[in-house]
């Protein structure tokens, strides 16, 4: 899908640090703590509510009311006059927000569009399906966030299993996944330089964890938390997580919370007057989603950037930035070797595998990242691809320009 008229205003979107799994996050409802920074991001940079007028929320593991989805997080965000849909696509949620945004801007059933994303994947459900057929009215119980990344029920494999089968078939080693899971996280530390200027471009904070009564101050965010120190003596003492393979703890991302959204708008003069930055343009051009083999994830993202490559228009060389949701550094090797791009020019400030995974915001922040990368690198072209559930995968690409 190529989009011809879709416009992000720069600065025009947010992100909480995210925090590892049971971390500072770990109790907040995710639907509520995402409202509530909107709000305050709406507030900061200068965006009436009334300018608003399209909204989704991508959310992917259930909470309590979150049978209300978007609506009650509108509400909850001084949004009440505009509704829309809640999505869940695993790991590609933030990318089909994205187009759900695009399209309904293109069909002019809005001007001004709140892509918002929230997950929490700490004290997720456990969920007990009635089943009065079963031995003693049994029924059924699943473990909403561990049960679905242990077990596709239409591959039958883990999310782990299809890393190494990839690893496998495309002879990626336990040495290339260790080399490239230290360069993403050298890249993050050199990103939090100058007290971690990079990520302030973006990043909402200091963000206040309160108690049930919202009075008392427990603790105090101000960057990601959950951040494993990473050396390439650390990561070679590492054993492999399934025997005989070649994954480790090292290798793949972690479970996180948080939350991230991003405006959107069906014309350019409409992000220049919502913009911080007068001087910047940034233009959605096309999407691409993928589907492989069953039990093969990580090789979803090359035919998905390359839709989305192909409907933009330009060649992989044509990129100026590349940002991925590497739940395994497999991914990452995968598609350097297939795009035939340099590692280095992908995730220069970290990705997932470092930061981790909430679920539905974690593409949106490598997609805000990618912004801010052109924008450092003077403009050009930038490509976001990466895999989801259900050996699939979704990419974007954008394009950043200087006025």
């Amino acid at each position: 899908m190529q989009f011809n008229d879709v416009w992000i205003p720069y600065g025009g979107y947010w992100c909480t640090p995210f925090s590892a799994w049971q971390g500072a996050f770990a109790t907040l409802p995710p639907i509520p703590f995402a409202a509530e920074m909107a709000a305050r991001a709406l507030s900061e940079r200068g965006v009436a509510a009334a300018d608003i007028d399209g909204l989704c929320l991508g959310t992917t593991v259930a909470s309590k009311h979150s049978f209300y989805g978007a609506p009650w997080f509108a509400g909850l965000a001084g949004l009440g006059h505009v509704s829309g849909p809640t999505i869940n696509q695993a790991c590609a949620t933030s990318v089909r927000c994205l187009v759900q945004a695009a399209q309904e801007l293109e069909s002019r059933s809005a001007h001004t569009y709140l892509a918002a994303t929230a997950d929490r994947t700490s004290n997720g459900p456990h969920v007990f399906y009635p089943n009065p057929a079963a031995p003693g009215g049994s029924g059924d119980s699943e473990n909403i966030v561990l049960d679905s990344f242990g077990h596709d029920p239409y591959a039958k494999s883990s999310m782990l299993q299809t890393a190494e089968n990839v690893a496998r078939e495309a002879g990626i080693t336990r040495v290339a996944q260790d080399e490239i899971a230290l360069l993403r996280y050298e890249q993050y530390e050199r990103a939090r330089a100058d007290g971690g200027a990079f990520f302030k471009r973006y990043m909402l904070g200091p963000v206040e964890i309160k108690d049930a009564r919202g009075k008392k101050v427990l603790a105090t965010v101000t960057g990601d938390q959950g951040v494993f120190p990473t050396t390439a003596e650390g990561l070679a003492g590492l054993r492999p997580v399934l025997e005989g393979g070649t994954v480790t703890f090292g290798t793949q991302t972690h479970p996180a919370d948080g939350n991230a959204a991003m405006l959107l708008t069906s014309d350019r003069d409409r992000a220049r007057a919502l913009t911080e930055n007068g001087t910047v343009d940034v233009q959605l051009l096309s999407y691409g989603q993928a589907r492989v083999k069953k039990g093969f994830m990580p090789m979803a993202v090359v035919p998905a950037a390359q839709l989305a490559l192909d409907r933009a228009g330009i060649q992989a060389n044509a990129l100026a930035s590349i940002t991925t949701h590497t739940a395994f550094a497999v991914n990452d090797v995968y598609l350097v070797r297939e795009l035939k791009v340099d590692a280095e020019r992908m995730n220069r400030h970290g990705c997932s595998l470092v930061w981790g995974h909430p679920q539905g915001p974690t593409g949106l922040r490598s997609i805000i990242e990618l912004i801010e990368d052109l924008v450092t690198l003077g403009g050009g072209y930038g490509l976001f691809t990466g895999c989801a559930a259900g050996d699939s995968a979704a990419a974007i690409v954008l394009k950043v320009s200087a006025r």
